[in-house]
């Protein structure tokens, strides 16, 4: 496991899934990650700070957005 941390970019409320751009890179943003469903649709505005935990690091598919903040 990897806890990393990003800058949200684009939210789906429907999906209840993110864009994030992973910090320190330019270049790197992911697409179709889960958030947890404990975090409120109204927190997740874009350019907040966020936290991802990577269960398998080869896969940014198996990763979940489980935090955000200012």
């Amino acid at each position: 496991m990897e806890l990393r941390c990003g800058v949200v970019k684009a939210f789906d409320s429907g999906s209840y899934k993110a864009t994030v751009q992973l910090l320190g890179s330019l270049s790197v943003w992911l697409e179709g990650l889960a958030v947890a469903r404990n975090i409120p649709v109204a927190e997740m505005v874009v350019g907040r700070n966020c936290a991802l935990i990577f269960f398998d690091e080869s896969n940014p598919n198996d990763a979940v957005l489980v935090a955000v903040w200012e």
